[in-house]
């Protein structure tokens, strides 16, 4: 089994992870692959224009959005890790919150796992990660994809974050996963309004003194468009103002759909950070 491969993170560097969905209802349609071959050569052609890490994912997140089978997730996401590997040695995550999905996609090549729920939904899912060897990306949501916006709350937003992911990471390092292999997400739109993800971006230097890289998925959601009044297809001008925001605030990831564009907003963003 291939083990999680330390990313080369620092001041002058930051990393793109490219959007792979092998999904018929994720929110962005320009980011589906109904079929392995379609992934594998998106996937293939993120990785051409940049992406240091893919991101696969077999079951939506979206707002709404129902859970799939872990045999549903395992039949769309395993031939495209598999065929991905024969193909690049490029860092692969698999989204999922299910153990049984994390262990395979690690047997075929993934090297991270991006755990939406921070290793809260599956109790395994900490020792499957840790048994690997693997790399684990946590993220904050309030609520699950059906009711997580359902009018989410907080107190101070920021603050609330910030030691939930802490307390996450604790969680993880005491499962055996190393901690130079855990990346924190702020989850930005998981339970979160319009409010409280500005809040979150405004400070998120706050969530990057904490001592762990931070990832931030901000590619074309639905606050940009409550911003602009554009739908889905047209936030890619916001995505890249809003990621140029987070670089400049300390991020060391960020996710998007457009990898090419992503790979310059993160050339360009870095080079005013330092």
């Amino acid at each position: 089994m291939t083990s999680a491969r330390s990313f080369d993170i620092s001041s002058d560097r930051v990393l793109v992870m490219g959007v792979l969905n092998v999904t018929p209802d994720s929110f962005y349609a320009g980011s589906r692959s109904t079929t392995a071959a379609r992934a594998i050569e998106a996937g293939l052609g993120m990785v051409a224009a940049g992406a240091d890490i893919l991101d696969v994912g077999g079951e939506s997140s979206r707002p709404g959005a129902e859970p799939v089978s872990a045999e549903i997730e395992m039949e769309r996401t395993l031939p495209v890790i598999r065929g991905l590997r024969s193909e690049t040695d490029v860092s692969m995550s698999v989204d999922t919150t299910k153990a049984c999905v994390a262990s395979a996609a690690l047997e075929e090549g993934a090297t991270w796992i991006n755990d939406i729920s921070a290793l809260r939904f599956d109790p395994e899912m900490a020792d499957v990660i840790a048994g690997a060897g693997a790399g684990a990306i946590l993220m904050h949501m309030q609520g699950t994809p059906e009711t997580m916006q359902r009018a989410p709350r907080y107190t101070d937003v920021v603050h609330e974050v910030r030691n939930f992911l802490l307390s996450r990471a604790d969680v993880a390092i005491g499962a055996g996963i190393a901690q130079d292999r855990i990346i924190l997400d702020p989850g930005i739109g998981f339970g979160k309004s319009l409010d409280h993800n500005l809040a979150l971006l405004r400070n998120l230097s706050i969530l990057c003194d904490s001592g762990y890289p931070i990832l931030v998925g901000l590619s074309r959601k639905s606050f940009l468009g409550a911003i602009l009044d554009v739908p889905v297809e047209k936030r890619l001008v916001g995505t890249v103002a809003a990621n140029t925001a987070a670089i400049l605030q300390g991020a060391s990831i960020i996710r998007v759909h457009d990898v090419k564009e992503g790979r310059r907003t993160a050339d360009v963003a870095v080079r005013l950070r330092s």
